[in-house]
Order: structure tokens, then C-alpha cells, then sequence
């Protein structure tokens, strides 16, 4: 079994807000597909980062957990580039934990 994570962010480059029309359409996407998500959406986590040792930058991100028994990791790399374009980011995090249900 898998923990799959995903990382979005709140805001766009631009600072317009990213996830309010996105959102209800993955939300039903990975429901459907999987039966169930956990989202943590009300607190923001915060992401800061430092390419090539430049500016940090910051993003305030939501946390969206899906369980797996096999790991496709084929369709997550192609779910994670359609979430790219569509939130027109240069790159998303998308990871999986192997997991035990206790």
C-alpha cells in the first residue's frame, strides 16, 4: 500500500488565486478514481525553496493524501503534468510513501 501526496499551491505565479475553480474538479477526479482523498485545506502549509542558491521563494501550499494498494506511478506522473498545465506551474510535487494500514 502507498500514501500518495500531492502538493498544490494556493496562489499562482502571478499571485491570483489557483485553486478555487481547480479544486471541486480534482477533488471529484481522485474520489471517483480512488474512492476517497483527505485534503488539508484550511491551514495552508507553508513551502519555501531556493533555486540555485538565489531569492527564496515562498508558496502557501494544500496537502492532498490519496491511499493506494498498487502504485501506477505511469498515471501519477502523467496526473502530475496535466496538474502542471492546467495550474500553469513549472513543476508540482507528487510523492509516494509506502504505507501499512495499522
Amino acid at each position: 500500500m502507498h500514501l500518495i501526496q500531492i502538493l498544490l499551491p494556493v496562489y499562482g505565479n502571478d499571485g491570483e488565486e489557483l485553486l478555487q475553480e481547480a479544486y471541486q474538479r480534482l477533488r471529484d477526479d481522485l474520489v471517483q478514481r480512488f474512492g476517497g482523498l483527505t485534503a488539508f485545506t484550511q491551514a495552508p502549509a507553508e513551502g519555501l525553496w531556493t533555486p540555485g542558491g538565489s531569492q527564496t521563494h515562498r508558496d502557501d501550499i494544500v496537502l492532498i493524501e490519496v491511499m493506494v494498494d498498487e502504485l501506477d506511478t505511469a498515471w501519477w506522473s502523467a496526473y502530475r503534468e496535466k496538474l502542471q498545465r492546467e495550474l500553469k506551474q513549472h513543476s508540482l510535487v507528487v510523492r509516494a510513501l509506502p504505507m501499512a494500514r495499522l
